[in-house]
């Protein structure tokens, strides 16, 4: 068996930034990470001094290289999608479904468990954003198709079962502790967006099966002197993982600082929200029939309303670092480490670690992507 051998850089291990390592990889996983030159007859990757990093995970994917997943919900619509988020540095994401029709649902369900048998590149699983959602809190979703699954929806909600990681985003002020609690232990991982929620609804959902909240600060009820709401509910849990869209437009940097200031180191991760431009030649796309426009990194509907980023992960790490002025080295955690804790993959993602897998990029000196490695690929 040939070992792969990346060597003559800088790598993200648990210990920090080190150099004169080399981190060995044989069918697919890192199998060492061992001082000085690597051993004879491996073949190597000269990082020529550049920075070796855990491949970035994205759990909020909406599309890419001009695909809508809800658009296109097949394996092909995956593949594509996942491609074009490759060359930004992510290695592994969750295709996510807009609010749409129980059908839309069950045909975005179908594809990924055949992408997932088919082992297409980077697919993770599904993150349903809706339909179970709070209009006031609507955001670009299309409120006429929001309502309460029946037994038999969460039955198809909860589908995938061990094939591939579910994310559902809900409204928690719309479910009831005990069926939060039937999808928690179903094995369906439940955030909480676009909601109206109180302080104390939020509070309650995260005691009953919630563990993480879906792009923070946007499209739920913001803290204030006397009512924290659903903002503060989870700025206060130490537990809950909240995902952060760093584009500069979604939520302002001051916030974004404050925030991850408030939060243990570790909760704290960055998706993208991205759309069909990110990797595809068109500033425009449609949905729900409605045109959609992204001009200088963010996409609105002609109102004014977000629709969605623009945002790629590499930029994402960009942002946090020159942004938010946050280090490399927790920016990078912030996309790939944490997010694989948060879907349960924590145990074979995000770390340059022997056992996991070899999902791997390279970041020059600008952090430009260089290069992405999936299982040693």
């Amino acid at each position: 068996m040939t070992t792969l051998a990346f060597t003559n850089g800088r790598m993200l291990t648990d210990n920090g930034f080190e150099t004169n390592l080399s981190v060995l990889v044989e069918d697919g996983r890192i199998i060492a990470v061992v001082p000085g030159e690597p051993p004879k007859g491996a073949e190597v990757v000269d990082l020529a001094g550049r920075t070796l990093v855990p491949g970035f995970i994205d759990t909020q994917v909406n599309g890419g290289g001009d695909v809508l997943f809800n658009d296109e919900p097949t394996v092909d619509g995956l593949r594509r999608i996942a491609n074009a988020h490759r060359k930004y540095g992510t290695t592994g994401l969750l295709p996510t479904l807009i609010s749409d029709d129980v059908d839309v649902m069950r045909r975005a369900i179908d594809a990924t468990r055949d992408a997932l048998a088919q082992g297409v590149p980077g697919v993770l699983g599904v993150h349903l954003e809706g339909p179970y959602l709070n209009a006031a809190r609507k955001g670009v979703h299309d409120p006429s198709k929001f309502h309460t699954p029946d037994a038999a929806e969460l039955d198809l909600v909860a589908s995938l079962g061990t094939a591939g990681i579910t994310l559902v985003t809900l409204a928690p002020e719309r479910f009831d502790a005990a069926t939060l609690r039937a999808l928690a232990q179903r094995g369906v991982i439940i955030a909480a967006g676009h909601t109206a929620a109180t302080y104390e609804q939020l509070r309650d959902g995260f005691a009953n099966g919630i563990t993480g909240v879906t792009h923070l600060f946007n499209a739920m009820t913001p803290m204030n002197s006397r009512e924290p709401g659903a903002v503060g509910a989870a700025l206060e849990n130490p537990d809950a993982w909240c995902g952060l869209i760093v584009d500069g437009y979604h939520v302002h940097d001051a916030s974004l600082r404050v925030a991850i200031a408030a939060r243990p180191r570790g909760k704290m991760m960055l998706v993208t929200d991205a759309m069909p431009p990110v990797g595809g030649e068109r500033e425009a796309f449609s949905l729900y029939g409605v045109e959609m426009i992204c001009r200088d990194g963010q996409c609105t509907t002609a109102d004014g309303t977000l629709a969605g980023s623009a945002l790629d992960m590499a930029s994402a790490v960009r942002n946090t670092v020159q942004r938010l002025r946050l280090p490399l080295e927790e920016a990078c955690r912030m996309a790939s480490q944490y997010p694989a804790q948060f879907i349960g993959l924590g145990g074979e993602l995000g770390r340059i670690a022997p056992g996991y897998r070899a999902d791997l990029v390279v970041l020059d000196d600008d952090l430009n992507v260089q290069g992405t490695w999936i299982a040693g690929q």
